[in-house]
């Protein structure tokens, strides 16, 4: 006996006209081949720089508190 296959319900999707901005008068991005520029490296680091600028003072923040809980174990254990 043979299983009979199910067909899958194929799936439509309706737009009900709700999004988070209206992307019609939004031109696409230029193309680097197309430009000649060389504006690559330049984005890719700015990028970066941005990302490492916004996590910078969460980062010492984080390495503040294993520092002080380093300090306080050490006592902890110094003392006992």
């Amino acid at each position: 006996m043979k299983k009979k296959d199910k067909k899958k319900e194929k799936i439509t999707y309706i737009d009900d006209g709700r999004s988070l901005s209206d992307l019609s008068g939004r031109k696409p991005a230029p193309s680097y081949r197309d430009s000649g520029t060389s504006s690559r490296f330049s984005d890719i680091w700015h990028t970066y720089w941005g990302a490492v600028r916004m996590m910078f003072l969460p980062m010492l923040a984080v390495i503040g508190c294993l520092i002080v809980l380093f300090i306080i174990l050490k006592l902890v254990f110094w003392l006992a």
